[in-house]
């Protein structure tokens, strides 16, 4: 592993890259937060599913790949007079010593577990100078809906309001579901897509409080259903059949069999 310094100097070097990149490249002259911001989003999803995949070589690619494009938006910001990767840095450690009073303030050394910091993590943000005015407040909306769940369950658990117990979210769960088959029944639109969210954000609520991530769950089945249906697909070929010419039962028996081959 490196040192400190070559740490440092490595950080320098990014930053000596992207100087010399805006300057003298007009494809990075010509960008700005705005087209890069949907560039940003890949790289996030690319490093998650590096991440996921227990793929390290991977990781340290795509954290890097996500570093130049910090830096770009600090360069950027550099230009139009508004802060520089210096005034980012200081906000972020600011943020972390004042948030962590066990390890940087009064409370330094004393015993405290995950758990604890956990639980007040909320309170301990609310207390911010120029923080979230409310606890839900920093969600943005155009995150993706599982993990906008995720994120609201969390930051109420740690002002206190969660189940008591794992096995209590369940009684919550069966209400939902049975609402939201009232809701087919009905057949109103409007009302199926209220009480499918609601089930969703039950679901969710329940691989939280097991330590399931749902994010990743549903990766995993994703992944499944192609490995299944790429099965199905290809051994419907070779017998020289479309999948629009099989029958429901027909296509189940394939399917099974790629099941019991643990695909």
């Amino acid at each position: 592993m490196h040192t400190k310094e070559e740490k440092l100097s490595a950080f320098a070097s990014l930053l000596d890259t992207m100087d010399a990149l805006r300057e003298k490249c007009p494809w990075n002259a010509a960008q700005t937060m705005e087209t890069i911001r949907p560039m940003t989003e890949e790289e996030v999803y690319e490093l998650s599913d590096a991440i996921l995949k227990g793929d390290r070589p991977g990781t340290a690619k795509e954290i890097g790949d996500l570093l130049y494009h910090l830096v770009f938006y600090a360069r950027i910001a550099q230009e139009e007079g508004s802060f520089d990767i210096a005034d980012c840095l200081h906000k972020v450690v600011d943020k972390m010593v004042f948030r962590h009073p066990h390890v940087f303030g009064p409370e330094a050394g004393k015993p405290t577990s995950a758990k604890e910091i956990a639980d007040t993590w909320e309170l301990v943000k609310a207390k911010e100078k120029d923080g979230n005015k409310t606890v839900l407040g920093g969600i943005p909306d155009a995150m993706p809906a599982i993990l906008k769940a995720l994120s609201m369950q969390e930051k109420a658990r740690g002002c206190g309001f969660d189940w008591e117990q794992p096995a209590d979210v369940w009684d919550k769960v069966r209400e939902e579901l049975g609402e939201a088959h009232e809701a087919c029944l009905e057949a109103d639109p409007r009302h199926m897509e209220e009480e499918f969210g609601d089930l969703l954000f039950a679901v969710i609520n329940a691989a939280r409080l097991y330590g399931v991530d749902p994010e990743a769950a549903l990766s995993g089945s994703c992944s499944k259903f192609r490995r299944r249906f790429n099965y199905l697909e290809e051994n419907t070929l070779k017998r020289g059949r479309k999948l629009t010419e099989m029958t429901l039962a027909e296509m189940d028996a394939i399917w099974d069999e790629g099941k019991a081959k643990g695909l």
